[in-house]
């Protein structure tokens, strides 16, 4: 990042003339908090994700399963109300029905 020990020993005083010595460790204290903060809340996101595919999993796989046993039959799979099933773009959509050029949009 920095080839250059001259280049970080002039950041380091500049940082230190915007912002005085004392301010120097109350910011690189709130850095490190915020980084902290940053990456439990990654970690959090992780394990929900997880979680989601296990139960998309589960799902698809109880749905496999009832296909097996009764073919063509479209089976009731319970699916949690946490799961949501997001829009697919590729999805059909319905025919829209055409603009008139005189009505106004």
């Amino acid at each position: 990042m920095f080839g250059n020990p001259m280049e970080v020993a002039v950041l380091v005083g500049a940082a230190v003339l915007l912002f005085g010595a004392d301010k120097i460790p109350k910011l690189a204290r709130g850095f490190g908090q915020a980084k902290k903060e940053f990456l439990v809340g990654q970690a959090d996101a992780d394990v929900e994700a997880e979680r989601l595919r296990h139960e998309a999993r589960a799902a698809a796989e109880a749905r496999a399963a009832a296909e097996r046993q009764a073919p063509g039959a479209t089976p009731e799979v319970p699916v949690s109300p946490s799961v949501t099933v997001p829009h697919d773009p590729l999805a059909p959509q319905p025919p829209q029905p055409p603009h008139s050029a005189s009505a106004p949009l």
